[in-house]
């Protein structure tokens, strides 16, 4: 939205330093030149402060991201670790009998 709004500022800049362009300039009256620097320095202004809150949203953003991969981390070592486990603990066709868990258990204790 912000950035949307850069563009059509910075269109309408643009039209403005053509229009000024071409009427030359020298024809416009000081009073008028007055007021289209005073226009070009308002259309400045809320550039700035626009792009100042874009900063700010985007800092944001930044730190909502990083928040985001570390518990995406965390929650990856967890998955990780889940399915070592569960590879670990599966009986294979060999140790399905109750003297081969038995003799399993006794190795992890």
């Amino acid at each position: 939205e912000l950035e949307n709004q850069l563009l059509a500022k910075s269109k309408t800049l643009d039209e403005l330093k053509q229009s000024l362009a071409s009427n030359g300039g020298a024809e416009q009256t000081p009073e008028a030149q007055t007021l289209r620097v005073a226009e070009l320095c308002e259309m400045k202004d809320s550039i700035v402060n626009q792009i100042a809150q874009l900063k700010a949203s985007m800092e944001s953003i930044l730190e909502q991201w990083r928040a985001y991969d570390e518990i995406y981390a965390e929650v990856s070592l967890m998955t990780t670790r889940y399915l070592y486990c569960t590879d670990q603990c599966k009986p294979s066709g060999e140790e399905a009998s109750l003297e081969a868990l038995k003799k399993q258990v006794k190795t992890l204790q």
